[in-house]
């Protein structure tokens, strides 16, 4: 499954346009590396997120379609989470 895919399909980022975008602007790598929005996930990859909020999550499952949420915590383990501001998406 993409990044901007899996990014958005969990939830952690509200569109996949939004991913994207930030995936092209350095703001996400995948295993430790600068990442595209193309980019495959794979289980036990390792994701960070930075930005107003920093996440870091590594990838458990892939799902196949958009995820309710209730199930998400399913398909990633979130490993750390520094918000800048609680009320803040990314």
């Amino acid at each position: 499954m993409r990044l901007d895919n899996y990014l958005s399909d969990l939830g952690i980022i509200k569109r996949r346009t939004i991913a994207k975008e930030m995936a092209d602007g350095g703001h996400i790598k995948l295993n430790g590396r600068r990442a595209k929005p193309a980019h495959q996930v794979k289980e036990n990859d390792l994701i960070q997120i930075t930005g107003r909020r920093q996440i870091s999550l590594k990838v458990i499952a892939i799902p196949t379609r958009s995820v309710p949420r209730d199930k998400r915590e399913e398909f990633f383990q979130l490993l750390e989470d520094n918000k800048t501001d609680p009320g803040e998406l990314i």
